[in-house]
């Protein structure tokens, strides 16, 4: 009620408007429990409806699944990716998760140390960071042992093995491991967003501390 005042909402609007992002959040059944009773992930959808009430045309969210389990953060994501479709806002998506990331957003930015280091669709950080791919096989029976010069070996069992392999030998490696290997299975992969990532903020890392080092150098001389 103190929202509706605030933002000067009409009751009859105002209640269809709880009244649908409610039934869409399924909590029309915790509408009048005290914030202190709900769980963390009711209370998530609870600001959810607060900050939606006015019907604004650009969302701002902070983190919107931290802390919540696997079934309220499905939830979350799927209540935001349908209420998006239906009402065409653009929405603005901070988060350390990159489910919410890769489920959620066509468009990504990425910020290192203040400065705006990429903006593009999503698969376009894999297509231009990206240098490997993941070739996972299964054999008819138990193969070689050492799978290591063909790639880095990120799993290995009897009769399978998860490679780590540059993208440029791909078709190379796969071609030969399928001439030397009673090969049943094969699927290759890109690398997960997430590791894309985080390798390529190690490099960057390496990267400044290496011109940091130089350049405190250059200055003691």
């Amino acid at each position: 009620e103190l929202n509706r005042a605030i933002y000067g909402i009409d009751r009859t609007r105002f209640a269809k408007v709880v009244g649908g992002l409610s039934e869409l959040l399924e909590v029309q059944d915790k509408m009048n429990v005290m914030v202190r009773e709900l769980s963390l992930g009711e209370r998530m959808k609870m600001e959810l409806i607060s900050a939606l009430i006015h019907e604004p045309r650009v969302l701002f969210l902070d983190e919107p699944t931290i802390g919540l389990d696997v079934v309220s953060q499905k939830r979350v994501r799927e209540f935001l990716r349908i209420y998006n479709a239906e009402h065409r806002i653009v929405t603005m998506l901070t988060s350390h998760y990159m489910q919410d990331i890769e489920e959620l957003c066509h468009r990504v930015i990425i910020i290192d140390h203040g400065r705006i280091f990429f903006d593009g669709p999503l698969h376009a950080i894999i297509d231009r960071f990206s240098g490997f791919k993941i070739l996972s096989l299964t054999f008819a029976e138990t193969a070689e042992s050492d799978f290591s010069r063909f790639g880095e070996v990120i799993e290995r069992a009897a009769m399978s093995v998860q490679l780590k392999v540059p993208r440029a030998k791909v078709t190379e490696t796969c071609r030969e491991l399928l001439a030397r290997c009673n090969v049943v299975d094969i699927n290759v992969q890109e690398l997960p967003v997430e590791e894309v990532i985080r390798q390529l903020f190690g490099e960057r890392t390496t990267l400044n501390e290496a011109a940091a080092g130089k350049a405190s150098a250059a200055a003691a001389a």
